[in-house]
């Protein structure tokens, strides 16, 4: 009888359930002083847990990101300009609900790519939809879309989407289409996602990296206006990193 309640379980999508009452069924003892309301609320509340850990699974795995960052494992011990408490109160998505945007700029390797990553891995355990993109993918992927028909999909696709990270902003001239491209990105999100946008250029060469003047001020008005700004200073962290390997060697 319980092997086929098991079964059914499954069947009904309640795998969670169905996880908790064979451990419960394996390990009488433990649960055997406690009243049937007791026992269903733990089976309900492992469900809901299971169910939780699903979706963070699915959102990271679909948000694809570049490096696997953690904002527990973020490193303040070498100084770059930014402090716990403004990573803090990014971690906790309050932006995200405004739909407002965060500006990541720094040199090469001051880990910005790891800063937008741990922020949009947060995002996905709040229940947030996120997508990664290097700009040159994100182009490619717009431009084979026109092609194959499924243009307006991924635009729609991209709108709906809750955090949208943009990585390498600037590191090429834009062609005319990607100019295009990504006003049709920036007006659809604009007052209603948040976009996370990271470059080695601060902000004030975006203007002229983009090269158009009027693509230049309808893309960047929507972009920075009401935005947050981390600007990374300091030294390399891949130097500090290789320093810190190679002192250990030599140690």
């Amino acid at each position: 009888m319980s092997t086929q309640i098991l079964a059914r379980l499954r069947q009904l999508k309640l795998p969670g359930f169905a996880e908790a009452l064979q451990c419960q069924l394996e390990q009488v003892g433990a649960y055997e002083g406690l009243a049937f309301v007791e026992r269903l609320t733990l089976l309900i509340e492992h469900e809901a847990l299971s169910r939780d850990q699903r979706k963070h699974a699915r959102l990271i795995r679909q948000a694809r990101f570049r490096l696997r960052a953690h904002i527990e494992d973020i490193d303040y011990q070498h100084p770059r300009s930014f402090n716990k408490a403004q990573i803090a109160q990014l971690a906790q998505g309050e932006w995200i609900e405004r739909a407002q945007n965060l500006l990541i700029t720094g040199p090469c390797g001051s880990g910005k790519t790891y800063l937008g990553c741990a922020i949009g891995h947060s995002a996905c355990l709040q229940g947030r939809s996120v997508r990664y993109f290097r700009l040159s993918r994100l182009l490619l992927m717009l431009t084979q879309a026109k092609a194959d028909g499924t243009y307006a999909n991924q635009l729609r696709g991209l709108a709906r989407t809750q955090v949208l990270i943009i990585d390498d902003w600037g590191l090429e001239a834009l062609k005319p289409i990607h100019r295009s491209d990504l006003m049709e990105i920036m007006d659809d999100r604009h007052e209603h996602a948040s976009t996370v946008m990271i470059s080695q250029l601060p902000t004030d060469q975006w203007y002229t990296s983009i090269g158009e003047n009027t693509f230049a001020d309808a893309i960047l008005d929507r972009l920075m206006h009401n935005a947050h700004r981390l600007q990374l200073k300091g030294e390399s962290m891949r130097k500090i990193r290789a320093k810190l390997t190679e002192d250990e060697h030599l140690s």
